[in-house]
């Protein structure tokens, strides 16, 4: 045996394990890809209805020292098979995920396995929260005393290719008196700061074992949303130097950098949900007596996050409430049975983070 079968058996392994489990093998083509992006498309403030005013112009308006609403970013998309040449359309239902990653889904017994290619300029991986995995496939360079294929998944190089493979015990699905379902996430942890702030990150979800409809999601659940209250960090990312250079209105006056009291510094940081600033978050529509799960996650920053619901409440940690907290990286899963109709304002209530664009509205039909 040469340690080129190596990875071969490990996928055959996770393959027949999951078979014995009863549950099947969850196949996914993701690549990491660069774009523009852009945190508010209309160029106003969609909750207001106006331009942008008071302290908005100087996180979405270029100008001296300021780099504006539009960067260079890089972003987990899903393709239709292993060429990678055709984009699998996102759900309607999905396609508030923004810039997130593709949704992964599983049931416990089930074994996620990802096809990664890295369309990238920078080693980039796919590390998984909550799921097992062997050394192949997490994703974390660091001194763990592994070689050869063991390491190929730490930073797949540019043009690359690796499969992981997550597969999904009793430990990755809702505990005992928990809900149906849990939500867990992945990223690029080739160098997580700059990664994740530059977009690499995405959302999974896990349904318990006999909970699922036929196509992994909870049985006693009518409406899912994946919520990321991110606060990404425009200084951190891999192309900080190329977007002040690309969207800097000024090239003779660029941004300043490291200054963490520099008002260009606080420009730099967009406050988003799944991507997206004041407002342009769309597509969080249910219908009244809907059973309405919310998945809730915040990223790598110096992040806490208070999620508040104008209009309903839902049910987090056990207990009623309309506001919940979420601190970084954490995950928490709120259930809502919407009984008020209308338009309601769905937001961060840290005040810098509201004030910087960390809102949006959900519908309730």
């Amino acid at each position: 045996m040469t340690k080129r079968t190596l990875p071969f058996l490990a996928l055959l392994a996770a393959g027949c394990a999951a078979t014995s489990s009863g549950g099947i093998t969850r196949t996914y083509f993701v690549a990491a890809d660069e774009m523009e992006w852009d945190y508010a498309p209309t160029d106003s403030n969609l909750l207001t209805g106006k331009h942008w005013e008071g302290f908005e112009p100087v996180v979405m308006m270029p100008g001296e020292g300021r780099i504006g609403r539009k960067y260079k970013k890089a972003i987990y998309r899903e393709y239709t098979d292993s060429s990678f040449t055709t984009l699998k359309p996102r759900p309607p239902e999905w396609e508030h995920l923004g810039i997130l990653g593709p949704l992964l889904r599983a049931v416990v017994g089930d074994t996620i396995r990802v096809v990664f290619r890295n369309n990238g300029s920078y080693p980039y991986s796919m590390h998984p929260h909550g799921v097992f995995y062997h050394k192949d496939s997490e994703g974390a360079p660091y001194m763990d005393g592994t070689g050869g294929g063991d390491k190929a998944d730490d930073g797949v190089p540019r043009g690359g290719t690796h499969v992981y493979v997550w597969p999904v015990p009793e430990r990755a699905g809702p505990a005992p008196g928990e809900v149906s379902s849990v939500q867990w996430m992945y990223h690029s942890h080739a160098r997580e700061d700059a990664d994740v702030n530059t977009g690499l990150i995405g959302p999974m979800l896990v349904t318990g074992r006999g909970k699922a409809k036929a196509d992994g999601s909870p049985n006693d659940v009518d409406r899912e949303f994946v919520v990321s209250f991110a606060e990404l960090d425009e200084n951190a990312s891999w192309f900080l130097s190329q977007n002040i250079e690309t969207y800097a209105p000024d090239k003779n006056k660029p941004p300043k950098i490291g200054d963490f009291s520099d008002l260009t510094f606080i420009a730099n940081l967009r406050e988003t949900m799944n991507g997206l600033s004041f407002g342009h978050l769309k597509g969080l529509t249910m219908r009244r007596g809907e059973r309405v799960r919310w998945y809730l996650f915040a990223t790598t920053s110096f992040e806490v996050h208070a999620p508040h619901w104008h209009g309903n409440t839902v049910i987090a940690n056990h207990m009623r409430t309309d506001v919940t907290n979420i601190n970084t990286m954490q995950m928490v899963t709120a259930d809502m049975v919407p009984d008020n109709p209308g338009t309601w304002l769905f937001h961060c209530h840290v005040q810098q983070h509201l004030l910087g664009g960390m809102q949006s509205v959900y519908r309730v039909e």
